[in-house]
């Protein structure tokens, strides 16, 4: 199964990217996915199921330990072989 998830990081900083949303893109491009795609106001990531709920895990733990107030995320199931 594949799997895309979009997800934010609040509070936002339009003069500097927070260390929560420097983590955050920490975490999805170091991760086993296929195709990220990191910008100010959302980011979306996929690949397969594992590696996308492991990678969620990880956002989750390490954004709100970074001072993250809150982290919004929708996860998909996406067709396979689809980007």
């Amino acid at each position: 199964m594949r799997l895309r998830v979009e997800f934010t990081t609040e509070p936002f900083d339009l003069d500097e990217a927070p260390a929560h949303a420097v983590v955050a893109r920490e975490v999805v491009e170091a991760a086993e996915l296929d195709a990220v795609d990191v910008g100010p106001f959302g980011n979306t990531a996929e690949g397969g199921a594992d590696a996308v709920l492991t990678a969620v895990d990880a956002l989750l733990r390490k954004t709100l330990e970074a001072g993250a107030t809150r982290v919004s995320l929708q996860v998909n199931v996406v067709e396979e072989g689809g980007a």
